[in-house]
This record gives C-alpha cells, structure tokens and sequence, in this order.
C-alpha cells in the first residue's frame, strides 16, 4: 500500500476533489469528454500533488503538459540556472531566461500557461535531509534527473514511503521510460541495484541528446503521471519502456521486483541511508535531461600536478619560441571536438587512454611532458591519473576547455 493509499496500480492516487467550476469544464472539455478520464480524473488532477525532479529537459515536457492539464499543486526541485546549452531542448525556458534559476523561470513559464495551477519552486539540491519531506507530500514523483546521486536518492525515497515514482532517461537518441512503485511491482533499485562504474555512461553533455527525444519521452512521463493520479489504463509499473528515434522503434520488456532488494525487500532496513555516496557514482551525468556538465565544476586531484587554462595559453606560446617542449592531449570524444578545440591539441578520447594506458600516446615520445585537457577536468584528472601510473609525466588543465573560452579566448563557443 503506497503512502496515500493505493493498493494498485489501476487505482487512483489522487483523491477526488470538489465540482469542476463552468469555466473549468471549458478549459478541460477535450479531457471531460475523454473516456478513461473525464470530469472524476479531472477533479482528481486538480487535487493531485507531484513533485517533479529537475526543470531540464525532461522536466520541460513534464511540467508544462501537466500544468496545462490542470495538475493542482507541482512542486519543481533543481539547483541549476539556465545555460545557453539547455535550449536546445529545455523547452520551458527562453533567451531571456539565461542565467536564472530553473525553477524561477519555470515558474513564471506555467503561470502563463496554466494561472490557476499552483506552482512551488525549490531552488536547493535534493539531499537525505530533504528528500522524504518532499516526497511524502506528493501523490507521484517525476524524476528527470540528470546524475546518479539524485537518481538513486530519489528511487530509494519513493521505494520507503511507497509512493509510484515516474523515471525517464535519454542519452543521444535512446531513451527508456518506466513507473517504480514499491509493494505494487518494483522499485528503481530492484531493476537497478547499484550504479554503473565510474565513466561508464557519459553525460549528454559529451555525448549529446536528440532535443525532440527528451520532448517524446517527457510527454511518456506526463502521461504516465496522469494514469496514475486518474486510476486509469495500465501504467508502466513492471515494465521497461525502450525507445530508439533513430530507427522509430518502441518496445517494452518486463521487469519485476527483487524481494531482497536492499530498499523494498523482505529485509529492508528502513533505517539504512538512502541513495548512494556521491563518490560511487562518479558524478557523471546519467542519461536524463542532458543539464549535467562534466562530471566536475573544476578537475585536478589533491596532489596531483596541474595548471590553469592561462598558465596553458603561456606555455604554448613558449613552445611556438620554442623555449618549451610538452604535448597537449584532448581527452573528449570526437563530436565535442567539432564544437570547440584548443589549437594544437592531440585527440585521445578517455577511452584509449583506459584500454592502452601509455601506449594510446603513441605519438608522444619518451620523457616528453603531457599537459591533459577535457570539457571540465573530471575527464582529464582521470586520464592523468592512470598515465602517471605507468610514469608518464602528465599534467592536468584544470577547468578544460570551458576554462580556455572563460579566460583565453571567449570568442570559441561552449557546450
């Protein structure tokens, strides 16, 4: 039994609420005439409360397709502001909006869209401290996160107070849906018990996503939200929804609950943390609204030699004069390459560099020092990491090359 009492999935988890007024039977005609729905589940929609986890671009479609469904109460959770980057897909934010916060600039997109809806922004990272306050308030939760710390917060959260919890991802141009609802089928954690490995599953900010794939999904996750306030049709509780955009294909493949899942299972400790440490899961971005960067605000371990985007900028001029002698590598995959480069670099994606080591820098001879850039650090100290272990002298760029742009040459663009 979830929190608000539901015993199944094809019971409603909203509660019914008063008569709908004139004008509302207006807006919501094309819901009041439709089967499946009608004026009860618009009533329920109205009472319903749902806590939707990041304004990006999962988010966008979510938010927006609820409140111009008449979602009484949607509570919206994300501590980013609005980067350039995001429009491509984060459709509820404009040009104007660059620089707020997410959840401002949702907050004033719904009010155009939907006045009546009430509209709740936290501004603030979700945390164990917050997280079951905030869950526990809501009939559903959305989550369009875009990193495994809050993914698996947020899993564990709905998994202890029983509450059904909509999850979509996209990465590139595939992407799966599903509905967890502990003690009805399984939970995120039952299908997904413990995180990939560290850089196992890039961010979508370097490996990109389809802008209209987060916006198909998203509405997946909208109307999965609606079956479940509505009690109606067979939401995606027990299934996986698979979707590729490249070759147009859907499909759905079962999955069930684990009874010794260490969140929901016969011998769950309910008094276990919840979600998972922040340096198990790497940081990197899991596939989801693509708003992650990558994986580190800066770069550069505790110990570890580095030096700033400018101290790079001098050295290679040096080397133009030739009064230095390094080699500069890159990293990043190649796609990023064609947004922006740092000239004169090396490419040698991550990858190589874990499969061969010292051997990927087959180019760079004995003795010679490696300067290591990426998008933001994370990559690059990881790089620098495993060559300074087979004793090549590798230095880190710390801040990558968005640093580069910031404080060298702000006229290369961004991603």
């Amino acid at each position: 039994m979830d929190a608000f009492g539901a015993t199944s999935a094809r019971m409603p988890v909203a509660p019914l609420g008063e008569a709908l007024s004139p004008h509302e039977r207006t807006r919501f005609a094309r819901h009041v005439i439709l089967p499946g729905l009608g004026d009860e589940g618009q009533r329920r929609m109205r009472s319903a409360r749902v806590l939707v986890v990041g304004a990006g671009g999962l988010g966008s479609p979510v938010l927006l397709y609820l409140a111009a469904a008449g979602v009484g109460r949607l509570t919206v959770v994300d501590d980013d502001v609005v980067d350039a980057t995001n429009l491509q897909r984060q459709v509820v934010h404009g040009v104007e909006d660059v620089g707020r916060d997410k959840t401002a600039s949702a907050v004033d997109a719904l009010a155009r869209l939907a006045p009546e809806v009430e509209v709740r922004p936290v501004a603030e990272r979700l945390t164990a401290a917050n997280v079951l306050e905030l869950v526990a308030d809501h009939h559903v939760v959305v989550d369009g996160a875009d990193n495994f710390p809050t993914r698996y917060l947020v899993g564990d959260a709905c998994a202890r107070l029983g509450v059904p919890h909509v999850w979509g991802s996209v990465y590139q141009h595939d992407a799966q849906v599903s509905v967890w609802w502990a003690g009805v089928g399984p939970c995120y954690r039952c299908v997904f018990p413990t995180p990939p490995p560290p850089g196992a599953v890039p961010s979508c900010s370097t490996g990109g996503v389809l802008g209209a794939s987060v916006g198909a999904v998203g509405s997946v996750m909208a109307e999965e939200v609606v079956k479940l306030l509505v009690g109606g049709g067979e939401p995606l509780v027990g299934r996986l929804l698979l979707h590729d955009a490249w070759r147009q294909e859907w499909s759905t493949i079962p999955v069930a609950a684990d009874p010794h899942c260490v969140v929901c299972g016969v011998d769950a400790d309910e008094r276990a943390p919840l979600g998972i440490e922040e340096a198990d899961a790497s940081g990197a971005g899991f596939p989801g609204d693509g708003s992650a960067g990558d994986g580190s605000a800066g770069g550069g371990q505790v110990g570890m030699p580095a030096l700033t985007a400018s101290d790079l900028a001098d050295r290679l001029r040096a080397r133009e004069e030739g009064a230095d002698d390094f080699v500069l590598v890159d990293v990043r995959e190649p796609g990023e390459r064609d947004v922006v480069v740092i000239p004169g670099a090396l490419a040698v994606p991550l990858g190589e560099v874990r499969a061969h080591g010292r051997e990927a820098l087959a180019e760079v001879g004995d003795g010679i020092q490696v300067l290591v850039h990426c998008k933001t650090g994370a990559r690059s100290a990881e790089a620098v990491e495993r060559l300074r272990a087979e004793g090549v002298d590798a230095v880190d760029v710390t801040g990558g090359v968005l640093a580069w742009v910031r404080d060298v040459d702000p006229s290369q663009p961004t991603y």
